[in-house]
C-alpha cells in the first residue's frame, strides 16, 4: 500500500512540475497584429481568438483605439508601437510625447484596463533603404517617450525600446562568422547611443529577423539551413557550432553588443515568422516546419551557442493583411498564421510539447453572399483582357499568381477571373466592380481550383487603393524566376 500511495505521490509531482513548465513555455513568445487588411475582423473577435489560443504577448504597430478597447481586462501583455511618421514630433517635442503617451497608455493603465508592457518607438528606423532618414530623430524620440512614461508614474512597469532590422550588424565577407560580426561603421555611434540609453532604463534591445529573406535574396543559399530541424553541414565558429541561420543571425547581435561594451543586454526578437503564399519558398508545409521550430528553439531553454537561456520573440504575423506594399516582394501580404478571416492555416503546438494542435478559428465570421466575379466564357473582345487584368490587380491582392505560387499553374483564362475577383471582393462585391468593359459575369459557382482558393471577402471594413505594383511587375517576377529555373536546369 505505502508504495502504491509513494508511486502516486510521484505522478502528481511529475504531473505538477510538467503542468509548471508548460506554464513557463507559455510566457516565453507573442505575435505581431497588423491591420493592413482591406476588410479587418472585428478586434473583439479577434482578442477572444488569442485567448482561445493562449497567446498571452502581442505587438501592435499602432495605438488602435478599438483594439486597445478589445483588449481591456484581459492580461495578455501588450507592446504598443510609435510609427516613423511621428518620430520627427516627437523628437523635436517633449509635451507631443507626453500627449501620446497620456492618450495610449496612461489612460489604459489601471486595475482592469490594458496590460501594456513596451512602447515600440519607430519599427527599424535605421533600415538601409531609409538613407539615415530616421538617424537624428530616433534617440530623442525614445528618450522623450520614456521620460513622459516615467513622468507619469509609469517607468517601472512600461520601457520603452527601438525595434531594428538585422542589416544594422554585419559580419565581413572575408570571414562571415558571428563572432566578427559589428555594428555597421555609418550607425554604429547612434546605435551605442541608443543602446547606453535602452541599458540605463533597463529596457531590451529588439530586432526583427528573417530567416525567410536570406533563402529570398540568395539563390544559393542552403535550403535547410534556414529551419531548426535542416541537415545543412554546420557553421564553426571557434569552438560553436551553427545549425541554423536565426542562431547565427542572433549571435552576431550578441557578438556586436559584446564589442559596444553590452555583453549582458537583453535581447527581444519583435519579428519573426514565414511566409505562406508570394514566392516559391512561401508556402504552408515551410511556414509550418519553420514556426514549429521556432517555438520550439525559444521555449527549449537552450538559447543559441553564444547566448543561452529562453529566447523572448514575437511571432510575425497574426493575420494575412491584403493591404500591404509588395515592395519587398509578393510574400509580405502572406506572413499570418491565420487566414484573412480568421481561419488558422496549419496546426501549431503553441505550448512546445510537439503535439499536432490545431489552432482556434475567429468564430462567428460574417462573409458576404457566396458569388464571385469570373471571366465571361462568351465574352468576345478580349483585346483589353491585358489591360483588364493589370487594372484589377493594381487596385487588389494578385499576389497568388506569382511564380511558384499558389495559383501559378492557371489558365490565361483562369488569371483573368482570379484578378476579376479579387477586385470585386476588396471592393465589397459592388455590382459595376464586375463588369470590366463587358468581360465579367458574376457567378454563384466557386471556380476555386486545388490550392488556389478564390476567397469571398468577409462583409467588416470597407475597400481600400492597394499599393500594389500591378501585373507587369509580376509578370517580370514569373519570367525571371522561369529563366533562373532553366538556367539551374
Amino acid at each position: 500500500m505505502r508504495m502504491a500511495q509513494e508511486r502516486v505521490y510521484w505522478e502528481i509531482s511529475v504531473l505538477i512540475l510538467v503542468l509548471m513548465n508548460m506554464a513557463q513555455k507559455g510566457t516565453s513568445f507573442g505575435v505581431n497584429w497588423g491591420t493592413m487588411a482591406t476588410h479587418q475582423l472585428p478586434p473583439e473577435k479577434v482578442v477572444k481568438m488569442l485567448k482561445d489560443n493562449g497567446f498571452n504577448k502581442l505587438k501592435l504597430f499602432e495605438a488602435e483605439e478599438k483594439i486597445l478597447a478589445a483588449l481591456m481586462g484581459t492580461q495578455i501583455e501588450v507592446m504598443l508601437a510609435v510609427p516613423n511618421v511621428m518620430l520627427q514630433e516627437m523628437s523635436q517635442d517633449p509635451v507631443a510625447a507626453a500627449t501620446w503617451v497620456d492618450a495610449n497608455v496612461t489612460s489604459y493603465c489601471y486595475n482592469g484596463g490594458v496590460n501594456i508592457k513596451y512602447v515600440a518607438v519607430g519599427n527599424e528606423p535605421f533600415l538601409k533603404t531609409y538613407n539615415g532618414t530616421y538617424l537624428k530623430t530616433t534617440l530623442p524620440a525614445l528618450k522623450n517617450i520614456q521620460e513622459a512614461l516615467n513622468n507619469a508614474g509609469l517607468g517601472s512597469q512600461v520601457k520603452a525600446t527601438v525595434p531594428f532590422n538585422a542589416d544594422i550588424y554585419f559580419s565581413p565577407d572575408s570571414d562571415p562568422v558571428p563572432s566578427t560580426g559589428d555594428f555597421r561603421p555609418e550607425i554604429r555611434d547612434s546605435l551605442i547611443e541608443i543602446i547606453q540609453y535602452l541599458h540605463t532604463n533597463d529596457a531590451p534591445f529588439t530586432v526583427n529577423i528573417y530567416p525567410f529573406l536570406s533563402l529570398y535574396g540568395n539563390t544559393y543559399f542552403p535550403f535547410g539551413f534556414a529551419f531548426f530541424d535542416g541537415t545543412s553541414k554546420p557553421i564553426k565558429d571557434g569552438d560553436l557550432l551553427y545549425t541554423n541561420v536565426f542562431d547565427a543571425n542572433f549571435d552576431t547581435l550578441v557578438w556586436s553588443l559584446t564589442k559596444a561594451g553590452f555583453p549582458e543586454m537583453k535581447i527581444m526578437v519583435g519579428e519573426v515568422g514565414w511566409p505562406t503564399d508570394g514566392d516559391i519558398n512561401a508556402n504552408i508545409r515551410n511556414a509550418k516546419r519553420f514556426n514549429q521550430g521556432m517555438i520550439q528553439h525559444s521555449l527549449s531553454g537552450n538559447g543559441t551557442p553564444a547566448r543561452k537561456g529562453k529566447i523572448d520573440v514575437y511571432l510575425f504575423s497574426l493575420i494575412d493583411e491584403d493591404a500591404k506594399s509588395i515592395a519587398p516582394g509578393n510574400f509580405e501580404r502572406h506572413w499570418g498564421l491565420f487566414e484573412y478571416d480568421g481561419k488558422p492555416k496549419y496546426n501549431l503546438d503553441l505550448t512546445g510539447s510537439l503535439e499536432n494542435k490545431g489552432l482556434a478559428a475567429v468564430e462567428d465570421v460574417d462573409y458576404m453572399l457566396k458569388r464571385w466575379c469570373v471571366l465571361d466564357k462568351d465574352a468576345k473582345d478580349l483585346e483589353v483582357l491585358a489591360k483588364s487584368i493589370d487594372f484589377a490587380c493594381t487596385l487588389s491582392d494578385c499576389t497568388a499568381l506569382g511564380y511558384g505560387c499558389s495559383c501559378n499553374n492557371l489558365s490565361l483564362q483562369g488569371n483573368a477571373s482570379y484578378a476579376f475577383n479579387m477586385y470585386y471582393q476588396v471592393n465589397s462585391q459592388k455590382s459595376w466592380t464586375c463588369d470590366f468593359s463587358g468581360l465579367a459575369v458574376v457567378t454563384d459557382e466557386n471556380p476555386s481550383v486545388g490550392d488556389c482558393q478564390f476567397p469571398v471577402m468577409i462583409s467588416y471594413g470597407g475597400p481600400s487603393v492597394l499599393p500594389s505594383r500591378g501585373l507587369a511587375h509580376m509578370v517580370m517576377k514569373i519570367v525571371g524566376g522561369y529563366l533562373l529555373y532553366l538556367i539551374l536546369l
